[in-house]
């Protein structure tokens, strides 16, 4: 009967049937949480985490099917190391591949004192405000929110119906734009005739509002999830500077930043930030032992090329950010350091300067973004043949050419402090 329920709406909403699952399942985490203020706060723990774990675990049948057992195998396996292994070494080369080293003050906040139960392991993992689209958070965080002190109202429910609903309303927003916007540009124009007979321009401008309307997609998941959080109390960020409760805990996006930003790296920053300081968190802080902070960025990106996938458009993906980011860093310091380029950047001259900045900006966002969503070689280098591989010749050339620039731009004085430094 659900089955073709399921088909009937994503035929009338014109959308693929796992994306329609997908963001029913968000939708019903706001259900679940009020479920769970009402009638579960003052549960004591495994009553708590049996509830978790069952709502979580049917909205995983519902998207996954009988492909759950992926997921729950691994989660198994992870509570299996965990108990028999115990906080060892071990457990983390064996559950983590990498090295550990010592735990800084960050680490040490989210480290566990003691070995999880199973029921807890599962309800963490499959909690219906985190597991299908994010955002990351930490075991200790949820056994804070079992224990019932994520709330700005000591042993009664949060405060945040508010504060969710806010997030609610931005995300239905954000879906609304991207639902009536992505039947304008679809991945699969990208491999058809017709994109290939527009002139040169036309494609590079498909590229660049393909990548606005595709991130929505995302924006808007994120933030329905985050309210979710909210509305749970695993949003709950303590107190502000000004005394005011703070429900940012598992903020995964700074919409303005996000939409107003004219850099590579503001982008960056503001989209998946639990995902990224999780990245930061466990996998680029602990490669210290390395030496070299450019070869751990490499290295990290490249774990989270592997961990979405193998598909060569994951690592083409993030090896342009790579590069994107670094060019950028350079250009920033040359705008800095140049009395010339300096005074150009605070003229009146400005605002027009932003609107060219925001055009090089989405449209080298949508570059990257190509390979990420067509996932194989053939297509995504079909692609980059048809606009001549613009952005690998714009990036490169800016690598190059920066640093004649600062010949030429940068008072010799400057350039010799740079060096001392």
């Amino acid at each position: 009967m659900a089955a073709p329920l399921m088909e009937k709406l994503s035929e009338s909403l014109g959308s693929p049937e796992p994306a329609v699952r997908l963001i029913l399942s968000v939708l019903v985490g706001y259900p679940c949480a009020l479920l769970y203020r009402q009638f579960f706060f003052h549960q004591p723990p495994t009553v708590i985490h049996l509830y978790h774990a069952i709502s979580g675990l049917s909205l995983a049948a519902f998207n996954f099917g009988t492909q759950l057992y992926h997921s729950a195998l691994c989660v198994l396996v992870q509570f299996l190391m965990m108990r028999l292994m115990g906080r060892t070494i071990t457990t983390v080369l064996a559950s983590f591949i990498f090295q550990m080293s010592k735990l800084n003050e960050e680490q040490k906040r989210s480290a566990l004192a003691n070995v999880p139960s199973l029921l807890e392991v599962i309800g963490f993992s499959y909690f219906y405000g985190g597991f299908l689209v994010g955002p990351q958070f930490t075991l200790r965080s949820y056994q804070r929110l079992v224990k019932g002190e994520l709330t700005d109202c000591p042993g009664q429910p949060p405060n945040s119906v508010i504060p969710a609903m806010k997030r609610f309303s931005l995300g239905l927003l954000c879906l609304v734009i991207y639902a009536i916007f992505s039947p304008h540009y679809p991945d699969s124009y990208y491999l058809t005739d017709e994109y290939d007979a527009q002139p040169f321009w036309y494609r590079c401008v498909f590229i660049l509002l393909w990548a606005k309307v595709i991130l929505y997609k995302y924006v808007s998941c994120w933030v329905i999830a985050e309210g979710v959080c909210i509305l749970s109390g695993l949003g709950y960020n303590g107190l502000g500077q000004n005394g005011e409760h703070q429900w940012d805990a598992c903020a995964n996006m700074k919409v303005w930043t996000f939409e107003t930003t004219p850099l590579f790296t503001g982008t960056i920053a503001s989209f998946n930030i639990n995902t990224n300081a999780w990245v930061a968190r466990h996998v680029f802080k602990r490669l210290k032992f390395l030496g070299n902070k450019l070869l751990s960025q490499v290295t990290a990106l490249a774990f989270l090329a592997i961990w979405h996938g193998t598909h060569s458009g994951y690592l083409l993906c993030f090896s342009m950010e790579f590069i994107i980011v670094n060019v950028e860093r350079q250009a920033q310091a040359l705008v800095r350091d140049s009395p010339l380029l300096t005074r150009l950047a605070n003229s009146p001259l400005y605002p027009l300067i932003y609107l060219v900045q925001q055009f090089i900006h989405w449209l080298f966002m949508g570059y990257p973004l190509v390979p990420f969503c067509l996932f194989t070689y053939d297509k995504w280098l079909r692609v980059y043949s048809s606009i001549y591989f613009c952005g690998h010749i714009f990036f490169f050339t800016l690598y190059l050419g920066i640093p004649y620039l600062r010949k030429v731009l940068v008072p010799r004085k400057e350039r010799s402090e740079k060096k001392e430094d």
